[in-house]
């Protein structure tokens, strides 16, 4: 079979996450590598601006190819370089009530016009698991309506790390050993106040993986500091964690209140780390029964944001430790806006360049590593399989020996 030519189209969705640019420059170096090698006839590199926002919008950038070869300085830049959007493909009335298609338009039919029009054979969807799923769906629908094939290939982008059936997702990583810096800095609050109480809440909503992992980042960093002797307020268990709660723990607050009055005692202060979608089931009941309305996203996802769990919770540890003082720091933009670390920067190149080679041979799927074969390989993982919402494991060992460390187990 000849080479051919191919017209790839890449994007950026959902929040931000500490892979998109490098995502994006290990994309443009691998296919101007096929190129040049003549695994391909011809290529054109297409940039969607914000997301499915650019897709239903029209609103793209060619890439000169007198550029592939500088974008390498992507690597050291965090955020998106070609720009983010929250957008859901099904809901259309939010996408009119954005002006994003016309009344009487389907945002699908409205995408599949655009790449047809632009005449993508290959997009790269850099995103959660709603965007890839998405783009396996316009690229199913542009294939029933219109009888044309568009490749879909995936790059697994959320810090959550929470995505069947994939290892690792973009990100994660980064995420956590910025969140651990962030804490390095705030921490020191506690010596602003007698009887501080500090809630540093961690980006997580069904998963408690980067509020763990933080913590584990951040605890690693204290084994090689050095503390004064007796006659100084600044120990070892003053910059300590007391307390780490993720959704996969059940949070009995009166029983942690206990506990936690005992470490303020002690130690003058409480440091708590906070999965921001710890106990929301327990919020959302409560504003239910008070007939307050739960704010939601395009998708209905829940807005953290909004309902603020950060401050529920530390309104009622607060009484129960007799803090005088609170602080909520939430490390969340601080984390995911970072470049990649090095970890994720071997992770991003390892599947842009499987991925470039599966979207060559016409295979669609999200790229990662696929936990259900054997040796968990880098592939194009089928769409079907693909779906959000995996828990932390709870029980890893690590997780355990952390727990019982500081004394919560």
């Amino acid at each position: 079979m000849s080479p051919k030519q191919m017209n790839v189209a890449m994007m950026t969705s959902g929040g931000l996450a500490p892979c998109l640019s490098s995502s994006v420059a290990y994309l443009i170096e691998f296919w101007a590598a096929a190129l040049k090698a003549g695994a391909i006839s011809g290529l054109s590199i297409r940039m969607y601006i914000d997301g499915y926002k650019g897709v239903l919008t029209g609103d793209s950038a060619v890439i000169s190819p007198d550029i592939y070869g500088e974008c390498s300085c992507l690597h050291d830049v965090g955020g998106s370089p070609i720009g983010n959007s929250r957008v859901k493909l099904t809901n259309i009335k939010d996408c009119l009530a954005r002006g994003f298609i016309k009344e009487g338009e389907t945002p699908l039919e409205v995408a599949a016009q655009q790449l047809i029009k632009d005449e993508i054979t290959v997009i790269h969807t850099i995103g959660g698991d709603d965007t890839n799923t998405q783009a396996a769906e316009l690229s199913k629908y542009i294939l029933e309506k219109h009888g044309g094939k568009v490749v879909v290939v995936g790059m697994p982008k959320t810090i959550d790390n929470d995505v069947y059936p994939i290892v690792q997702t973009f990100g994660a990583d980064t995420a956590a050993e910025q969140g651990s810096i962030f804490f390095t800095n705030v921490v020191s609050e506690s010596s602003a106040n007698p009887r501080m109480l500090i809630i540093h809440e961690v980006m997580g909503r069904d998963s408690g993986y980067l509020t763990a992992a933080t913590a584990r980042k951040y605890r690693e960093s204290l084994k090689g500091a050095k503390f004064t002797g007796p006659g100084f307020t600044t120990t070892s268990k003053s910059r300590d964690i007391h307390a780490v709660w993720i959704p996969e723990l059940h949070i009995d607050i009166p029983a942690e209140g206990e506990r936690l009055k005992k470490v303020m005692d002690e130690a003058g202060c409480v440091n708590v780390f906070l999965s921001e979608g710890a106990g929301v089931g327990d919020i959302v009941k409560e504003m239910e029964a008070n007939g307050e309305d739960v704010p939601r996203d395009a998708f209905g996802h829940i807005s953290l944001a909004k309902i603020n769990p950060g401050v529920y919770f530390s309104q009622r540890l607060a009484t129960l430790v007799k803090a005088e003082k609170t602080l909520v720091q939430k490390s969340g933009y601080f984390a995911r806006s970072a470049a990649s670390n090095k970890f994720d920067l071997k992770l991003i190149k390892d599947c842009a360049e499987k991925g470039v080679e599966s979207a060559i041979a016409g295979v669609s799927g999200c790229m990662g590593q696929d936990e259900d074969k054997e040796g968990t390989p880098i592939r194009a993982i089928e769409f079907e399989r693909v779906k959000g919402g995996k828990h932390f494991d709870k029980d890893a060992p690590w997780f355990q020996e952390l727990l019982k460390d500081i004394g919560q187990i």
